[in-house]
């Protein structure tokens, strides 16, 4: 008797077997769903990362044949440029006649008139700009035009002011046109009132 009693009380003591809820229960559907969505997000983030970088590179690639394209439209103006001078002004009757300032002058420049055989051809008013670039060195190119061989005269008129005085300079050139092309140089010195004449 004592012995099935302690045989009962030893069963009565067991730890019934734990049940857990099935893997379909709807709360650990949706959490699984969840941590599938994440790691899908992690693994496409590399992919979107990639594109993005694929996507620069394209528009780098891009930028480069526009300033290509810009380079190439750039050089065939030149080029025409180029072909309607030599079109409009053939070298056996092409003159030019270029402005300068002698080194060290401060007078203001306000404007260059030129006349070749009486006729008027190019009058320039300057700019502060313009006149800077000239007192630093510069050229300017006032008249291209074409004349027949032969002898010629070039009539020069400078305004301008030179400290507190005004500026009004009168210089009559002659010069020869030979085959070629005829390069005319305008030095302007002495504040002013003195025009060179000489040949490029």
């Amino acid at each position: 008797m004592c012995v099935g009693r302690a045989s009962r009380t030893h069963a009565w003591n067991e730890t019934p077997p734990v049940s857990y809820p099935p893997i379909s229960h709807p709360a650990l559907r949706a959490a699984l769903a969840l941590v599938l969505l994440l790691a899908v997000g992690d693994c496409a983030r590399p992919a979107r990362a990639e594109s993005k970088a694929e996507s620069k590179a394209k528009m780098q690639s891009l930028d480069e044949q526009v300033q290509d394209i810009k380079s190439d439209v750039l050089g065939i103006a030149t080029q025409l440029d180029r072909l309607e001078e030599r079109l409009l002004y053939p070298s056996n009757t092409e003159v030019a006649v270029f402005v300068s300032v002698a080194e060290g002058e401060t007078f203001r420049l306000d404007s260059v008139q030129i006349q070749i055989d009486g006729e008027a051809v190019a009058r320039h008013i300057y700019s502060f700009k313009e006149l800077e670039a000239l007192q630093k060195g510069g050229v300017q190119r006032l008249y291209t035009g074409n004349i027949q061989t032969g002898d010629h005269r070039l009539d020069v008129h400078v305004a301008g002011k030179s400290g507190a005085s005004d500026v009004n300079a009168s210089q009559t050139f002659g010069f020869r046109k030979e085959a070629g092309p005829k390069l005319v140089g305008i030095t302007l010195a002495g504040g002013g009132s003195s025009i060179e004449l000489g040949g490029w």
